[in-house]
């Protein structure tokens, strides 16, 4: 496994991190990418006990996933925690997460938000998302479609495909946005390009709605924001 990106497409490794304050980063980045998790978990321990979130924040996903280590959710989440209370983005999303789904602490939706919304701000586009489904279902907030199309619209315009997928399923059904077939065509298309499978069903959902000439605006549309945002 490619150490660099995890499942759910969360950074593992910070290019902030203060390699002349602590142990060797990359040594332990290039151990973790060739499977030496022992050397890994002993570099990232160093820093992470001198209060290094960026470490701190690796052990939680070794931890998590069960990298060289037990899997255990509760040594993730103590780890997580401390990258997060330092106001680092990655380890709040994934304390979120194991808020919203109950691994190693109670399941806590309202919590969830709270971890969601502060990464979110900060700009992470997987907390953005979540928080979008948050708002949409009505889980630790009150459900509210304008507010998950706000945090959905966030996510899919840094290029995050399930946000793309979200807002333009929001568009086809007229959700916290009027409804327009060809807005939510060319969101489900981008999401498309980026291998979601799904928004291809969305896609052919719609497709039967829409005239030649919108299906044609739909893919300009798409063509131009890909452009803007390359």
């Amino acid at each position: 496994m490619n150490f660099k990106y995890l499942i759910a497409g969360l950074l593992f490794y910070s290019l902030a991190f203060p390699s002349l304050a602590f142990a060797d980063a990359d040594k332990a980045f290039e151990a973790a990418n060739r499977g030496d998790y022992e050397t890994a978990l002993k570099e990232w321990l160093i820093d992470a006990n001198q209060g290094d979130a960026n470490s701190q924040y690796n052990l939680g996903v070794m931890h998590d996933y069960g990298y060289g280590v037990p899997e255990n959710n509760a040594e993730a989440v103590k780890w997580y925690r401390l990258a997060a209370d330092q106001g680092y983005a990655d380890g709040q999303a994934n304390l979120g997460f194991m808020y919203e789904n109950g691994y190693g602490v109670p399941e806590n939706d309202a919590e969830a938000v709270k971890w969601y919304r502060l990464a979110a701000d900060q700009g992470n586009a997987n907390s953005q998302y979540n928080l979008g489904v948050m708002y949409d279902n009505g889980d630790g907030v009150p459900k509210n479609y304008a507010e998950a199309v706000k945090w959905f619209r966030l996510a899919a315009d840094q290029g995050n495909a399930t946000g793309q997928a979200n807002l333009g399923a929001m568009y086809a059904k007229g959700d916290g946005v009027p409804e327009n077939y060809i807005t939510a065509y060319m969101w489900y298309n981008l999401a498309a390009a980026l291998g979601l499978e799904l928004a291809n069903d969305g896609k052919e959902i719609i497709r039967e709605k829409m005239t030649p000439a919108q299906i044609a605006e739909a893919q300009r549309l798409s063509a131009e924001w890909y452009e803007d945002h390359q």
